[in-house]
């Protein structure tokens, strides 16, 4: 199955540098692009990708705006992609916000470009991208900033979770992967993606990112919790 993207961004050499690398993957497809979150939001719309690839700073409207626009459609719209947020260190401020709005993850801009490609694969299949080590520390740090919910064992499985769905929920705002966890529980990899799917529904998440952040605001987990 091809996976459509749209690339988001006001500099026309990153559009045009980001798009030949991921059209010339057999399983990608670019099928819109835009320089600005205005019309990032219109060319979503248009193309219903499957991925959103969204520069955090643009002109008419940023990408953080035209985020939380494509993540919430009008009535009656049934397509919603997934929106993968370019970022650069000196804009961090914007990926807590980005990832309550319901982004799927973030990327640096100038990561390698197999990165790039290997995160379109995963957000599009579902996947938060919160693997790599730079996403690890940066939740924990936007979520340090911001006071917590004082941790509440009277109530330890929010949502009707189980006391297992509940410990998985706590690896993954640790940024555990299925495998780290399925190790760390001494599980098959298989049962972890299970009890995984059945968190995201029982608490009506999108995705891990959006686990991640329902865990620190619920005060489940607090940063440097591992």
């Amino acid at each position: 199955m091809t996976i459509r993207v749209n690339i988001v961004d006001d500099q026309a050499m990153v559009r045009a540098g980001f798009a030949a690398l991921l059209a010339a993957q057999a399983d990608i497809d670019v099928v819109g692009e835009a320089p600005d979150g205005r019309q990032g939001v219109a060319v979503a719309r248009a193309t219903q990708p499957d991925v959103v690839l969204m520069d955090v700073r643009m002109p008419e409207l940023d990408g953080l705006a035209a985020a939380r626009e494509i993540l919430s459609p009008p009535p009656g719209a049934v397509h919603v992609p997934k929106v993968l947020m370019l970022t650069t260190f000196d804009v961090d401020d914007y990926v807590y916000e980005a990832l309550r709005a319901g982004a799927s993850g973030f990327l640096l801009k100038d990561a390698p470009p197999a990165d790039l490609i290997s995160a379109v694969r995963v957000v599009a299949s579902g996947e938060a991208l919160l693997a790599p080590s730079v996403t690890r520390r940066l939740i924990a740090d936007f979520a340090a900033q911001r006071p917590a919910p004082r941790r509440n064992r009277a109530t330890p499985r929010p949502g009707g979770l189980t006391p297992r769905e509940t410990e998985v929920l706590e690896l993954i705002a640790c940024g555990l992967s299925n495998q780290e966890i399925a190790e760390r529980l001494v599980v098959a990899e298989q049962t972890v993606k299970t009890h995984v799917g059945r968190v995201l529904a029982k608490l009506a998440l999108r995705d891990r990112a959006q686990a991640v952040i329902f865990a620190y605001e619920s005060g489940l987990v607090t940063p440097g919790d591992r």
